[in-house]
């Protein structure tokens, strides 16, 4: 059984810091990453790292947001300083599987807001 299980969500103020964690279980895990989606929106990527620790980020989060992650333990990481209010919104990580199809698995989400 696939779980993708997020924590470290909450309310943070204007400037403030949050860090998110993401550990995966079932699965030979290959890309990880982080999307978000607030009301009204559609989801947009975040970041993504690959097991390799490539990286990618969303151009509205570069320079304020870093990807890690723990490949011993299935763990990733969204550290995400200088927020903003419109940072606010549901934080989803997914996980890859290693293999092919590369069947891409979600986590429930963990809510970030942002106060201005």
């Amino acid at each position: 059984q696939v779980q993708l299980v997020e924590s470290g969500g909450g309310s943070v103020q204007a400037g403030g810091s949050l860090t998110l964690s993401c550990a995966g279980s079932g699965i030979s895990i290959g890309g990880m990453g982080w999307s978000r989606q607030a009301p009204g929106t559609q989801r947009e990527l975040v970041a993504a790292i690959t097991r390799g620790g490539r990286t990618n980020y969303g151009d509205s989060v570069k320079g304020r947001f870093t990807i890690s992650r723990d490949n011993a333990k299935n763990t990733v990481f969204l550290q995400m300083n200088s927020l903003k209010a419109e940072d606010t919104a549901v934080y989803y990580c997914n996980a890859d599987l290693l293999l092919y199809p590369y069947t891409r698995y979600w986590g429930q989400g963990t809510q970030v807001t942002v106060s201005s």
